[in-house]
């Protein structure tokens, strides 16, 4: 059964979603401040004993933003995530992700790097892939800058920074300089070789097919599909890579492809759990003040990053 909170916003917002114009008929700028707008209504009071710094990091490009979250607790060196936002590779950014980044951090009790990659349409795939793999090794090579431990450095992200979280896995496994301890992969786009049976059955709420499509377009996903799907294809799974918490939610279309990918690691000989929320929806990370479900969830997974490298 979907969370009646959740179900409550949904039902509030429908005639607005349903007059809403065509996103190619909207410029990607005003997609991005509503969205924003949207996504920071919903959290409205992230934890305050959080010191959070504005930097720069390498891109694959040049310096990108990025946001650097310590909490008050926090040991030097403590253990740290390297975070990259969702929003299709196209929406979504500090902002939006500023009060889930603060939860991670306090409930955790490790700093937290959010990346601020470059987004589609104006630089499509792969530059969001390029800056996530160019940030993380750039976090790893100043991780005593930050006063973070390499040896206790992970990866996650939520959505499509779920998806950059696992191909920078994947990508830095034969690192021997830069060891990731662990994967944080909330809700994941995967980008599945088929179609899967979520993507087919549900049509939001939250993400919409519509939505998923421009996502792809604007990604360019659909143009450079076989180089898309590589990043996390069956062929470049293998033993060896970091220790995996997957979470996802029982009414979002990208459940099923979370699901798989994580049995997909483990047959490759890989450590990974698998967590669904039954009730909850896309993008609920970043929604806590709908839903006291929400507040529960961020608990049980701070708990499972804390435990793997705080």
């Amino acid at each position: 059964m979907l969370d009646p909170n959740f179900k409550a916003m949904i039902d509030a917002t429908a005639e607005q979603a349903a007059n809403a114009p065509p996103l190619d008929a909207v410029p990607p700028a005003m997609i991005r401040m509503g969205y924003q707008m949207q996504r920071k209504a919903a959290d409205q009071s992230p934890p305050q004993d959080v010191a959070a710094k504005d930097l720069e990091v390498a891109g694959a490009a040049g310096p990108i933003p990025a946001r650097l979250y310590t909490p008050a607790d926090a040991k030097t060196p403590s253990g740290g995530l390297v975070y990259f936002h969702g929003g299709g590779f196209t929406i979504g950014d500090l902002e939006t992700h500023d009060g889930h980044c603060r939860r991670l951090a306090a409930l955790a009790g490790v700093r937290v790097l959010a990346v601020d990659y470059r987004l589609a349409p104006e630089h499509p795939f792969p530059a969001g892939h390029d800056d996530a793999l160019t940030a993380t090794k750039w976090a790893f090579d100043h991780a005593g800058e930050l006063g973070i431990d390499p040896t206790r450095i992970a990866v996650g992200g939520d959505s499509a920074g779920g998806n950059l979280a696992a191909s920078v896995s994947i990508d830095l496994k034969g690192d021997p300089k830069r060891k990731i301890a662990f994967q944080l992969l909330l809700y994941p786009g995967i980008w599945p070789e088929e179609e899967t049976a979520s993507r087919k059955a549900l049509d939001g709420p939250i993400l919409t097919k519509a939505a998923i499509a421009w996502f792809d377009k604007s990604l360019a996903a659909l143009g450079h599909a076989q180089e898309a799907r590589a990043f996390l294809g069956k062929a470049r799974l293998s033993a060896g890579l970091p220790p995996a918490l997957v979470v996802t939610a029982g009414f979002d279309p990208l459940k099923d492809e979370g699901r798989d990918y994580a049995a997909r690691l483990t047959a490759a000989g890989n450590s990974a759990t698998h967590v669904e929320y039954a009730g909850l929806v896309h993008d609920f990370y970043i929604m806590p003040d709908v839903s006291p479900a929400v507040h529960d969830a961020v608990k049980e997974t701070a708990a499972a990053l804390k435990a793997a490298i705080g």
